[in-house]
């Protein structure tokens, strides 16, 4: 099973790349997770740009997106919504076939941020038939540095938490739920 991991923070020292970086190391055998932080690279999103061919690096992240079994995403809240660059990414999605029946979960590395979330499960919920609220991971791993996340991530109950997402969802796309 492959899965594409997409940070929605454009940051260099983002917190949700890296927490995705650690959730991609535990990733069980037979299981490959893929991170994801070119969204500063992609173009700002014009339907002018959509005919063929496309700009080099959105037709590599929809190439990517189409060769995975899933896409687990996290992201940042900025002014308690989806940040630019993940809502830009998910725009250059919304016409095309890779996403349409695609099984994404997110992940979560804050206590806050709700707003955010319940935005982007609206509009994932609109792109992708197979979104489901659930599977779930939330970290609040705010502030903490890749080293310290990494860390955290190998504590016995993070590892189960980030095991037992793993396993759900890799569940639910096997079995057509989400």
């Amino acid at each position: 099973m492959k899965f594409l991991a997409i940070s929605g923070s454009a940051r260099m020292a983002s917190t949700n790349t890296a927490l995705l970086r650690a959730v991609a190391q535990m990733a069980p055998q037979g299981m490959q997770i893929e991170v994801f932080d070119g969204l500063a690279r992609l173009p700002v999103f014009s339907p002018d740009l959509e005919a063929a061919p496309l700009p080099q690096m959105v037709q590599g992240f929809a190439d990517q997106i189409a060769q995975s079994d899933g896409l687990i995403i996290a992201s940042p809240e900025y002014v308690r919504a989806i940040p630019g660059g993940l809502k830009n990414a998910i725009d250059w999605l919304v016409s095309r076939p890779e996403i349409i029946g695609k099984p994404v979960a997110l992940i979560h590395g804050s206590h806050r941020g709700d707003d955010m979330l319940a935005q982007l499960r609206l509009v994932l919920s609109t792109v992708s038939e197979r979104f489901a609220p659930e599977p779930f991971l939330r970290f609040d791993v705010l502030k903490h540095s890749p080293e310290e996340i990494a860390a955290l991530l190998q504590q016995p109950e993070a590892r189960q938490k980030v095991e037992r997402f793993l396993s759900e969802f890799a569940g639910r796309c096997r079995a057509g739920l989400v």
